[in-house]
């Protein structure tokens, strides 16, 4: 009996990136790999980047650097690079880092196994292609792993926003939205191995427009759906923008039972004239009023989001003006960075602020995102949460899972299983976690 193969994947970057690894180990399974944790013993090393942080290309390469030793060792290792830095990058990481073996873009992944077998035989294999064919079609045939609790669903890819700072669009190409019949197959599949929870994924996610049997749904509409699917208690989606976040969507978050109270809505900046710069559409005005109309439908909901600071241009008034949004919308969780430059998009070409202005900003803004994540925390305890346990924690009885507001909860002397979901009370607050105990 042949020994299979080994697989060791690292993925950089969002959960989109995290489904398609879930994927490109399934398809490899196909081709007899398992996978492994340990990249020292493995047959195929394959990395799933992400194009959106500072110097991710660079981050790559010295990452390939470090595989040179192994590949010396053994000449049979296969080594690719998928994912956004693929797509950016192509032909360029074959001829920088010539033990690269094979370099796959996000929108062809579905071709992986004839890659590799093509790698076997001493070619080298580029598809950084936009195909014609539904790759998710292709994931059908695939085997299926055991599943968590917990699972992650992309129903829509690619953006037509083209935000200033952002390669998304030029990475991941336009806008598409999965077929709901399909998303539905997929997501009872999960159910029946297990999944309580499910995450709905895209990169402008609630703009989903999937076919549907009587036209086109909405991302509203494909939730009521996976409403109905028996044995599903939880839903989730993420990346929202702004401008799509539609009537029937704050809708769905006051009146579907499964929807669950948290919503991450970037808005990247609280300056008018810096929102106009990033081409974001929007105001600061008319995100709040979008907050305001959210939280009369679901005044329970806790929310997130994300921040440039040091954005081409911003002034301390801009910046001061982000730290009023923030201190006006209160939330539970942000995600902030500086601002680094992509190479090909408009913001690149444009007056950049000082790097020791924009650490200086990054800590003040972070400093007050961190209070109020504290304050909101705090704020639970005593109070009832549902809980769906993941996994046993660190210490001998604990088990660990998620809030409905996608907190962090450990509990100690929990009898439960994994994908129990239990009433927890609130007794502890921590950094980035609630304790607490059954009710």
């Amino acid at each position: 009996m042949t020994a299979p193969k080994k697989l060791f994947i690292k993925t950089y970057g969002c959960q989109m990136n995290v489904y398609d690894s879930e994927r490109m180990a399934e398809a490899l399974g196909g081709q007899g790999y398992i996978e492994t944790q340990n990249a020292d013993d493995a047959d195929m090393i394959l990395l799933n980047t992400c194009h959106i942080r500072e110097k991710a290309a660079e981050k790559v390469y010295s990452e390939l650097g470090r595989f040179k030793g192994l590949k010396a060792e053994n000449p049979d290792l296969k080594i690719g690079v998928a994912g956004c830095v693929a797509q950016a990058e192509g032909e360029e990481i074959m001829r920088r880092q010539p033990l690269v073996d094979l370099v796959v873009g996000p929108q062809s992944y579905h071709r992986l196994p004839e890659m590799e077998a093509r790698t076997r035989t001493g070619e080298k294999a580029l598809d950084t292609d936009f195909p014609e064919e539904d790759k998710f079609e292709k994931l059908k045939s695939w085997p299926k792993a055991a599943r968590g609790p917990t699972a992650f669903l992309t129903v829509q890819e690619g953006c037509d926003k083209f935000c200033a700072f952002c390669v998304v669009p030029y990475t991941r190409g336009a806008e598409v939205s999965r077929p709901a019949d399909r998303i539905l197959t997929e997501a009872r599949d999960l159910v029946e191995r297990g999944v309580r929870e499910i995450t709905l994924l895209g990169q402008n996610v609630n703009a989903y427009h999937g076919a549907g049997p009587g036209g086109d749904l909405t991302l509203a509409q494909l939730i009521w759906e996976l409403d109905k699917i028996d044995g599903l208690a939880r839903i989730r989606f993420t990346t929202s923008h702004p401008n799509d976040m539609a009537d029937d969507l704050i809708e769905a978050h006051g009146t579907c039972s499964k929807l669950m109270p948290y919503l991450h809505l970037p808005v990247q900046s609280g300056s008018d004239h810096i929102l106009k710069r990033m081409n974001r559409s929007h105001t600061a005005d008319s995100y709040l009023r979008l907050i305001e109309r959210i939280r009369t439908a679901r005044p329970d909901i806790l929310l997130s989001g994300d921040f440039i600071v040091g954005f081409p241009e911003e002034t301390e008034a801009d910046f001061q003006a982000t730290l009023d949004l923030i201190e006006e919308v209160g939330y539970g969780y942000a995600y902030s960075f500086k601002y680094s430059t992509r190479p090909g998009t408009p913001a690149a070409e444009r007056p950049q602020v000082e790097e020791d202005v924009k650490s200086d900003r990054l800590q003040r803004l972070q400093a007050l995102i961190t209070h109020q994540q504290r304050a909101v925390q705090d704020s639970m305890i005593d109070k009832e949460i549902s809980v769906l346990f993941e996994k046993p924690g660190r210490q001998e009885g604990q088990m660990g899972g998620k809030s409905e507001y996608l907190h962090a909860v450990h509990v100690a002397n929990a009898k439960v299983n994994v994908g129990d979901i239990r009433k927890v009370r609130v007794i502890g607050s921590g950094t980035n976690s609630l304790s607490g105990k059954l009710v």
